[in-house]
């Protein structure tokens, strides 16, 4: 940061460039926002916005004279009226230590009023030519026109970590390793010849062969029954019954003619 030289009787630069979201004191019409500056006794005003509102546009320009010691610049807005006194919208205290010490300075201030609340905000541009010259946003100068000649470098130094260099043949024998042998013939590349005989006949056939012998008698004859056997259901021919008498044609059939 530059130092700051004697400002007395140098000039500063302030633009006005506007207002915005001013506190409105108007109820029923827009208001008509002006600004007042002031520095060192010596007051500027801008003319009046009409219909400005909440949102003023001035781009005004003025010029003050510094006095050494004085630092700052005050700042107020007013509403203007035509059959009243005008209405205070709200002031601020611009600091010049930096339009001071680099020559230009572009801020946004914000207005109080006279109890502290927010009453808006108010964009001044401040120019002072007395601050040492800076270059402030100049771009690099471009190189001189002329034919680029490649710079070479020199080859880089051999690095103690690579291989050393050649230097003839190793006094040691070298062994040669030759690939081990299978136990195995190596596989024919040629597909296998048929045979020239016919494959033996197989031991199993399918259905089985008979047997060449009957299955001889059993040996034991069977054992007695455990149980006698049921007497028998029916008997033919009938036996007479012994409690019914028989009829006058037994055994005969068809019967006799009367």
């Amino acid at each position: 940061m530059s130092t700051m030289t004697c400002i007395q009787g140098q000039m500063l630069e302030v633009t006005v460039v506007g207002c915005q979201k001013l506190k409105d004191t108007e109820w029923f019409s827009r208001q008509d926002p002006y600004v007042v500056l002031e520095y060192s006794g010596t007051r500027h005003r801008t003319r009046t916005c009409t219909d400005g509102g909440k949102k003023a546009v001035f781009q005004e320009k003025f010029m003050f004279t510094l006095l050494e010691g004085l630092r700052d610049l005050k700042v107020g807005v007013w509403n203007s009226n035509t059959l009243s006194t005008d209405d205070f919208i709200g002031n601020a205290t611009i600091q010049l230590q930096k339009v001071l010490s680099q020559g230009y300075d572009d801020c946004t201030w914000t207005l109080q009023t006279k109890t502290g609340r927010f009453a808006g905000e108010v964009r001044l541009i401040l120019h002072y030519a007395g601050a040492k010259k800076q270059n402030y946003g100049s771009a690099p100068s471009a190189p001189p026109y002329g034919p680029q000649v490649p710079q070479y470098s020199a080859p880089p130094a051999p690095s103690p970590y690579s291989s050393p260099p050649y230097s003839g043949p190793s006094p040691y024998p070298q062994v040669q390793y030759s690939q081990p042998q299978s136990a195995y013939p190596p596989a024919s590349a040629y597909p296998p010849q048929p045979s020239a005989y016919p494959p033996p006949p197989s031991t199993s056939a399918y259905p089985p062969a008979p047997s060449a012998y009957p299955p001889g008698p059993s040996a034991y004859p069977p054992g007695p029954s455990a149980y006698p056997p049921p007497p028998p259901s029916s008997t033919y021919p009938p036996q007479p019954s012994p409690y019914y008498p028989q009829g006058p044609y037994p055994g005969q059939y068809p019967p006799p003619p009367y």
